[in-house]
């Protein structure tokens, strides 16, 4: 069977509640989760105490807890994956702030690198609050963002996982990605 076709399968047995299902599939989806968090890691990686394993292995326990998992094909798949990794990152952007804010540990003088490290924790968390704004405001070019930014889709996956044309996701990715920007130099003032 083809492996595209293999994973198309094993989702769909995973939605009807077959455990099993999950443990056949993430032999088969492992490396291209892979790829997916280096990549995000990569953008990220200033801030490298949350290695792409770890990630991946984040991102696994957030999906397999998940209650009526349907996916509708192995892009929808990733696409969720995604999304997955983005809370997982902001969730440790804001987790590193606020522990610089006072979360139980004396003040210490920062240097350059722990600056650094805070200012990519900030960037992350600004990107996510914007992605929230764009998504009342148009939510496909926000799930765009999303597959593409956090989870290194391609324009042709991005395109298949919503069902549009490679057109229409490079003009919103263009788009949104001007808007994103704006938008968080607005905050920042």
């Amino acid at each position: 069977m083809d492996p595209r076709g293999e994973v198309t399968t094993l989702l769909a047995a995973w939605g009807k509640g077959d455990p099993k299902a999950l443990n056949d599939l993430i032999p088969l989806v492992y490396a291209e989760l892979h790829r997916i968090a280096r990549r995000v890691w990569s953008q990220h990686q200033r801030d490298n105490t949350l290695q792409p394993t770890e990630l991946i292995n984040e991102a696994y326990l957030k999906l397999a807890q998940a209650e009526n998992t349907s996916f509708q094909d192995r892009c929808h798949f990733f696409a969720v994956a995604s999304t997955a990794m983005r809370q997982i990152l902001v969730n440790h952007a804001k987790g590193r702030l606020s522990a610089k804010r006072g979360g139980g540990r004396a003040d210490l003088p920062l240097d350059d690198v722990e600056r650094s490290v805070d200012q990519e924790a900030k960037e992350i968390v600004s990107l996510h609050e914007a992605l929230q704004t764009l998504q009342a405001v148009d939510p496909r070019k926000s799930k765009v963002v999303e597959m593409r930014y956090f989870g290194g889709l391609s324009i042709e996956e991005t395109a298949e996982a919503l069902g549009v044309s490679i057109g229409t996701v490079n003009r919103d990715w263009h788009l949104a990605r001007s808007w994103l920007i704006r938008e968080m130099k607005r905050e920042s003032i």
